[in-house]
């Protein structure tokens, strides 16, 4: 007779405590083994993030360093390099050169750096084509220390015209460097990331402004008997590259999408990314390689007359031109006289000045941080903004310099304030521009058309200045006001957003801007053509 439910007997009662050890080691054995995976993912993240860091470094410090260094250490040893080409022209002839063509000569030791980008530029194309992204960086150096060895010797040769030569190699450099590094960042970078990946050659152009105005200090190479090792310490970065570059990988859409090497490719999102997503980013490369099937790498002429490329290549010369056009570079040229107006020592302007390139290295820092956060439009119409209402305060201040003893440092205030919001908008994300407006077969054109466009620009500008702050005296920044202006109402109106999303993405996005369909009305049904009358 069944009496009820029995109570578990000894040995069901052992075997139930006997189980619960036995389900808590496993749940240990579990959560250890969990603990363990996410540790290993960890290491894994660090280690992928670790090769991206070191793609950066080794692609810019030979890269976009090398334009920033060689603009900045010229300024040191002006008067130095005036006063060797006097004594080398009267130790050949007998007679001291005139003093209006001393001063052609360094003219032309200063302008034939902008000449040999803009050689670069033209270069730069072909080269990423034909060598690749990584290898066209490390042959560029050729030219780098061709120029040092110039450099190094040109005093004890007696001969100012190797400076010439060697500021024209450097140039050249700098152009080649200033398009192909942030076409190789940009197509290595997971898309999360591209933004502040490409930002980066605006940082090492501002660590390498700053580094050339500390090395050129009086007290380093910037004395008398040094000015040589100055110039030929450009050696250095590109020693740097030489050294490291080789052990990192190739852009992974240059390997699949121009040498069609899936193996490479795989290879090298492999070292950059890890094992993670590596297969869906190879998906999104087959995509975009699918869409450029059929077509070849464009010439630059050929973007002009391709409709299809009517938004990106009139971006690219809009925000390009605006970019060099703002005045920032003329803020520069003006500062000195802004420190001393403001009773800095004048042995201690160049301390100063080391303020001014600090400061846009701050500034591009912060943007590279923020820049996926809160997109690229944002910044650049922040950016144009804000230099718009230093630019009008200190014109206002140069107008009343005369008036408050105070106007001084307001002015110069007024440099630094401009210097960290060019730094926040138009120094970072305009360089962006060319990677990402431009798909894989018209890239490398776009960097050519970006480079000359730079070059030209910053040529016109050198040469330009001194007549615009001659013939309008205090008013000399309301031209670079009207241009900032001019940035920020087109970026509004007409460039896109591209945060977030993949090349494949933004080309559509384009191609829908550029060639809109037509609007879809009724349908209309033409008359049945009666074929003796068709004609």
């Amino acid at each position: 007779m069944d009496v009820g439910p029995r109570a578990p007997g000894p040995q069901a009662r052992a075997g139930s405590h006997s189980r619960a050890p036995g389900a808590a080691t496993r749940a240990q054995f579990t959560s250890a083994h969990s603990a363990e995976d996410q540790h290993r993912s960890a290491l894994q993240g660090l280690i992928q993030g670790r090769v991206l860091l070191l793609t950066i470094c080794a692609a810019g410090i030979g890269g976009t360093f090398q334009f920033g260094y060689n603009l900045s250490i010229i300024s040191a040893p002006t008067w130095h390099i005036q006063e060797f080409t006097n004594e080398t022209w009267q130790a050949r002839t007998g007679r001291p050169l005139p003093d209006h063509l001393v001063l052609l000569v360094w003219s032309l030791i200063v302008s034939l750096f902008p000449l040999g980008g803009l050689s670069g530029a033209l270069l730069a194309g072909p080269m990423a084509i034909t060598l690749g992204r990584k290898k066209s960086l490390l042959v560029n150096n050729v030219f780098v220390v061709v120029a040092a060895i110039l450099f190094g010797f040109s005093r004890k040769a007696g001969s100012f015209e190797m400076i010439m030569l060697g500021r024209l190699l450097t140039g050249v450099n700098a152009g080649v460097s200033m398009n192909i590094q942030p076409m190789y960042l940009g197509e290595s970078a997971p898309k999360e990331l591209r933004g502040a990946v490409a930002m980066s050659s605006a940082i090492f152009t501002a660590l390498g402004i700053v580094m050339g105005q500390v090395v050129g200090l009086r007290e380093l190479l910037g004395g008398p008997q040094a000015w040589p090792l100055l110039l030929a310490s450009c050696l250095v970065p590109g020693v740097l590259q030489l050294a490291s570059l080789p052990l990192l990988p190739e852009s992974p859409r240059y390997l699949l999408i121009d040498r069609g090497d899936t193996e490479a490719c795989v290879a090298a999102l492999k070292r950059l990314r890890g094992d993670r997503d590596v297969a869906r980013e190879l998906e999104e490369i087959e995509e975009e390689r699918a869409a450029c099937q059929g077509r070849r790498i464009q010439r630059p002429w050929e973007l002009f007359l391709d409709p299809a490329l009517r938004r990106q290549v009139t971006s690219l010369v809009v925000l390009g031109s605006a970019m060099e056009l703002c005045g920032n570079d003329s803020v520069y040229a003006y500062a000195s006289s802004i420190f001393l107006e403001a009773r800095v020592p004048g042995e201690k302007v160049q301390y100063a000045t080391i303020g001014t390139g600090s400061c846009e290295l701050f500034a591009v820092l912060v943007s590279c941080v923020v820049v996926e956060r809160v997109g690229r439009r944002v910044l650049l119409i922040g950016g144009y903004g804000l230099m718009i209402c230093w630019g009008s305060i200190f014109t206002v201040a140069l107008c009343l310099q005369s008036s408050f003893h105070w106007m001084p440092y307001l002015a110069m205030s007024c440099i630094f304030a401009f210097i960290l919001s060019f730094g926040i908008g138009p120094a970072g994300v305009t360089g962006i521009l060319a990677t990402e407006l431009f798909d894989q077969m018209a890239r490398p054109a776009a960097y050519v058309v970006c480079g000359v466009l730079m070059w030209t620009m910053l040529f016109l500008v050198g040469l330009g200045f001194p007549f615009i702050r001659e013939s309008l005296s205090h008013f000399l920044y309301v031209p670079f006001i009207g241009v900032c202006i001019c940035g920020a109402i087109y970026t509004g109106l007409f460039l896109p957003e591209t945060k977030g999303k993949t090349f494949l993405e933004i080309s559509k996005e384009l191609h829908r801007l550029n060639l809109p369909r037509p609007a879809q009305g009724p349908m209309w049904t033409s008359p049945k053509v009666i074929t003796s009358t068709g004609l």
